[in-house]
């Protein structure tokens, strides 16, 4: 009985991972392009306090990994507090997945910079950002933020593209 009992058990569970993986297959994620609107979410800062993203934002720039997410926030720092405000331009770094030990670690020195870094930590909330390995991906936007130019920047190589510095 036990045996019969494990062994719809497996079945059952197997069958699960089965349609699981079939129907994460079929969700094909469509990432944003010029034109379209820049999806709107929730989010904090690495203060804890809520960041809604201002109207007037003209760039948005997003990082995936935490080596890139390093260079972009010394990038940041080096120009100072006021440089994001000043150019209308948002700061988004992913750290969702980071398991609680690195975040013990990682938010109090993100608490160190000068400049407000808003924090992805939500579940397939980037999935349609594009993105290349070890790069800033930088959105221009329109009024009503509307995707208008899609970039990618090395933060080792110079000043981000798209931007007109204030």
């Amino acid at each position: 009985m036990i045996k019969s009992l494990l062994s719809k058990s497996l079945v059952l569970f197997t069958a699960t991972c089965l349609c699981s993986l079939l129907s994460a297959e079929d969700e094909d994620v469509v990432l944003l392009k010029p034109g379209d609107p820049l999806p709107s979410f929730e989010a904090k800062d690495q203060h804890e306090q809520d960041f809604p993203m201002a109207e007037d934002t003209e760039y948005l720039f997003v990082t995936f990994d935490m080596g890139t997410g390093k260079r972009a926030n010394k990038y940041f720092a080096d120009k100072g507090a006021d440089w994001l405000p000043e150019n209308n331009a948002v700061f988004l770094s992913n750290i969702y997945g980071m398991p609680g030990i690195g975040r013990a670690f990682a938010l109090p020195k993100m608490r160190k910079y000068p400049h407000r870094i808003m924090l992805a930590d939500e579940e397939g909330l980037l999935d349609s950002y594009p993105t290349e390995k070890s790069m800033v991906t930088v959105f221009k936007l329109d009024a009503g933020k509307t995707i208008s130019e899609i970039a990618f920047w090395d933060p080792r190589k110079g000043g981000p593209p798209l931007v007109d510095e204030k």
